[in-house]
């Protein structure tokens, strides 16, 4: 599982999944779909626009990744995680296949949410790109609408240590005639976008530009107004598609991801006084978000509860982390976690001050017992940090 083992898990190649797609007898063409690339938001993007579908009367699947606590927090239908039950006989049914073909999770995982949702009969489903866009399982979909949120320096050891490189990557799922949005432009990108769409005749909207609209959500983050741009724009040619999607339901939808879809550890607040603030952030460009929403609360001493897998390049992030705080160093409960003692060591050398603890909970407790009322803990660092907390 990549979730756990990292790099050896990941198949650059999409070969297995169009062998598993094949076997299942093709049932990633029978929905409509909409996929959802980029490095930052595309599972919030992903979760908005489940929720406003939903309230427009649509019955929706939603395929994510990683899932927080469940396996079955990937696929979705209406919010509905598929059945304990689904996932069993589906496994049973073609394990042998799998095994002779020697599929990676994420392969089984996609081919399952396939299954499900054409079983299931859904009118939508809105499919989060795993890893990177252009040989991502969920690749071989031919989507209504194609979706790049924005583009970050994150698992570069696969996509590519520069902007334009990872753009490519990502501006894989840009399909021949499918119109594409993508969420934010940025310079190093632009171009590597519109050259693609231009070659695939692709209607190409740039969101943030189009866009002028301020919309309200329950996703409290200020990062969220960029998703917010970014769905209202995925909207607009879901209209053109004939879905009938009134304001409305947008506003309705915007204001209820969490109750319709389920989302969590996005800016999630855990409890008040001391207020206690989550978020699955874990790049520059996320945790920069994370770190200037943090400056808009009103608190006395800030305690942040941080750690990180082994892969992650810490130089990347050290330097947009505040000083000005006490740190909690720990290490999430997988194989791939970065050791405590490391972390709070390269920290260290950076002029931060903290302790170092062998679990979140630990760190969490800590945090906890130390902080007065007026205070404010922020946990994060990793999805896997926040999955252990919430």
């Amino acid at each position: 599982m990549y979730q756990r083992q990292g790099k050896s898990a990941y198949k650059a190649d999409l070969h297995n999944t169009q062998v598993l797609a094949e076997h299942l007898n093709h049932p990633e063409f029978k929905f409509k779909t909409v996929h959802v690339g980029g490095t930052n938001g595309k599972g919030s993007t992903s979760h908005m626009l489940a929720s406003v579908l939903q309230e427009a009367g649509y019955k929706v699947g939603l395929y994510t990744s990683p899932h927080l606590k469940d396996f079955r927090e990937r696929i979705k239908i209406n919010g509905k995680e598929v059945s304990k039950q689904f996932v069993i006989s589906f496994i049973k049914k073609h394990k042998p296949f799998f095994e002779q073909h020697t599929l990676s999770f994420f392969e089984m995982t996609v081919g399952m949410a396939f299954d499900y949702f054409s079983k299931k009969k859904v009118d939508i489903a809105i499919i989060e790109v795993g890893l990177g866009g252009r040989l991502d399982s969920t690749n071989i979909i031919s989507p209504l609408v194609s979706v790049i949120t924005n583009i970050g320096l994150d698992h570069t050891q696969f996509l590519g240590d520069t902007l334009k490189k990872i753009a490519v990557e990502k501006a894989g799922i840009i399909k021949p005639n499918i119109p594409v949005v993508i969420g934010e432009t940025q310079i190093e990108t632009k171009s590597v976008f519109t050259e693609t769409a231009k070659n695939n005749n692709s209607e190409i909207y740039f969101a943030d530009q189009n866009i002028t609209s301020i919309l309200d959500s329950d996703l409290k983050g200020s990062y969220q107004q960029k998703n917010i741009k970014t769905v209202l724009q995925t909207l607009q040619i879901l209209k053109q598609n004939n879905f009938n999607i009134s304001q409305k339901n947008i506003a309705l939808g915007l204001n209820s991801v969490v109750s319709n879809t389920g989302l969590k550890g996005r800016w999630q607040i855990l409890q008040e006084s001391p207020k206690v603030i989550c978020d699955t952030a874990h790049n520059k460009e996320g945790l920069t978000y994370v770190v200037n929403q943090l400056k808009t609360e009103v608190y006395n001493k800030l305690h942040i509860v941080f750690g990180v897998v082994s892969d992650k390049d810490l130089s990347t992030i050290i330097a947009i982390l505040p000083k000005k705080a006490t740190y909690y160093f720990c290490r999430p409960n997988i194989s791939r976690g970065l050791d405590e003692n490391n972390l709070k060591h390269t920290f260290k050398v950076h002029g931060f001050a903290g302790k170092s603890y062998s679990s979140v909970n630990e760190a969490l407790s800590n945090a906890k017992k130390s902080a007065k009322p007026e205070d404010l803990i922020y946990v994060g660092g990793s999805t896997f940090v926040v999955a252990e907390i919430i």
